[in-house]
């Protein structure tokens, strides 16, 4: 008997349309009721392994169709599933990998950082010895039980585990299509063939990797790493996920070569905040597949900016669209008393499928967790027809003379110059003011901004204090294997005092 909990709805999908092709690797080609088949063959093979319902396992491999089917067979047993991302260092992997049964590599993934981290943990491989006896795939979780937990991205220190239950995601807007609001139709109709890349461990790359599949579309996976720009035309790709460090290379790319994107119809940029000029340039070279969202690991996507909000209403751009549907947003401020539109503040977030917090660890979940509503930690305003503008961190600060000033404020000031394509600013020790701002700009191509220019700016919009002790000017920023620009990785760029 089926008992409709996460992940069965994919999973009648699948079966709905067996003859489609589920996934397209190279050459391969992967039918809907040949992935279920594999899903069946490693649900015996993990339970033959000794996993079953809490169980902790986690996956580490490259971005294939068996690794797919191998998180769907140990979600349908109702497994406590953690994806690992490449990169993780070897003083992260500990925590990351502590309270596992289990752990499945592949050939790619094998490493001796990864298996000192993970000590006694049983180590499975992923190919024909772990493919056992046929199974159903039937989804048997437990609502209350943890089935997948998602690494944050670390850029504050050591990945922490935000733990979603099988009643949650269940509940999860992206994997049902009985659900579906009309932007959620909009946006699974552009999904035909959704290029898959990167790894499986990311919750936005599955929200919408759900999208793809409910809908009957297939998933593209590439051979080797993806050449941007490029890609989209030679696989005739629908729709696709960038970072904003990726799109800045995909644009500057379209600058000097011609290439056809003329398939592409949804191509959905997040991660990290994008300049409003760098999103005009967008839609310019582009088009109207550009759509920029708004999310986090602990509750996946929170708000949408479509092509259609922007023509209809221009200033718009500087915004990140309006709350998904589902999702209940307030902006509040320091006493967490919601404020009126137009007013900034500390956003905060309610959804049926958002993380009832972060595994093993209570203090951090009572930190973001407060009856109900999730902080996000972010900064933001709402204006009058309920668009969402970002401002800034709540904790990327920089107290200077004891007075905080947000670096995501001075990063928009600084960005605001016509001779600026990006700004990044990090706080440091100063024996002067406590903490001093340091400024990194690169510069739009061809232009050199003058600094002088860059102070006044800042210190017209924010206030003297605000400028930034130092601005560097330099080609690109560095960027982290989470995909977004490496502040911790500037910082150590800074001259000692």
């Amino acid at each position: 008997m089926r008992s409709g909990v996460y992940p069965q709805s994919l999973l009648d999908a699948l079966a709905g349309a067996p003859d489609a092709p589920a996934f397209e690797h190279g050459s391969r080609v992967l039918t809907r009721a040949e992935l279920l088949d594999l899903v069946g063959r490693f649900r015996g093979g993990l339970r033959a392994a000794g996993l079953g319902r809490g169980s902790g396992l986690g996956v580490s491999t490259a971005v294939t169709p068996d690794a797919f089917a191998l998180h769907l067979a140990a979600l349908t047993l109702g497994c406590r599933v953690l994806g690992l991302r490449p990169g993780l260092s070897a003083t992260q992997l500990p925590a990351a990998l502590a309270g596992l049964d289990a752990l499945v590599i592949d050939h790619t993934t094998d490493t001796p950082d990864l298996r000192t981290a993970a000590g006694e943990v049983q180590f499975l491989c992923l190919g024909p010895d772990l493919l056992g006896g046929y199974e159903e795939p039937v989804a048997t979780g437990d609502p209350a039980d943890v089935a997948l937990l998602i690494l944050t991205s670390g850029s504050t220190g050591t990945p922490k585990r935000a733990a979603l239950t099988y009643g949650a995601l269940t509940t999860q807007w992206s994997w049902n299509p009985e659900t579906w609001t009309a932007p959620a139709i909009r946006l699974a109709e552009a999904f035909r063939r959704f290029l898959l890349f990167g790894t499986l461990s990311s919750a936005v790359m599955q929200e919408f990797l759900g999208l793809c599949l409910c809908s009957g579309g297939t998933a593209v996976i590439p051979q080797g790493l993806p050449d941007f720009p490029s890609v989209i035309e030679d696989l005739r790709i629908t729709a696709s996920m960038l970072t904003v460090p990726r799109l800045h290379h995909v644009l500057d790319t379209l600058r000097t070569k011609e290439v056809d994107l003329g398939t592409l119809r949804a191509l959905i940029v997040s991660g990290s905040p994008l300049a409003p000029h760098r999103l005009t340039e967008a839609y310019q070279r582009i088009g109207p597949a550009i759509h920029q969202a708004y999310g986090q690991t602990e509750v996946g996507l929170l708000a949408l900016l479509t092509p259609t909000d922007v023509a209809a209403h221009p200033e718009t751009i500087r915004s990140v669209g309006k709350p998904y549907p589902a999702v209940t947003l307030e902006i509040r401020d320091p006493q967490h008393n919601p404020v009126p539109a137009g007013t900034s503040g500390e956003i905060w977030v309610r959804a049926a499928y958002q993380t009832v917090g972060y595994w093993d660890d209570p203090g951090q979940t009572g930190e973001i967790l407060q009856d109900g509503w999730l902080r996000t930690r972010d900064l933001g305003r709402l204006d009058e027809n309920g668009y969402l503008y970002l401002t800034g961190r709540a904790r990327d600060v920089v107290i200077v003379n004891a007075i905080i000033h947000y670096a995501g404020a001075i990063e928009q000031a600084l960005a605001s110059h016509p001779d600026v394509d990006q700004a990044y600013v990090v706080g440091a020790p100063d024996e002067r003011t406590g903490e001093a701002a340091h400024a990194f700009v690169v510069p739009v191509r061809g232009r050199v901004p003058d600094l002088a220019e860059l102070r006044a700016r800042v210190a017209a919009e924010l206030g003297a204090a605000a400028v930034p002790a130092t601005i560097a000017v330099r080609e690109s920023v560095p960027v982290a294997p989470s995909g977004k620009p490496d502040k911790r990785a500037l910082l150590t760029e800074l001259p000692r005092q």
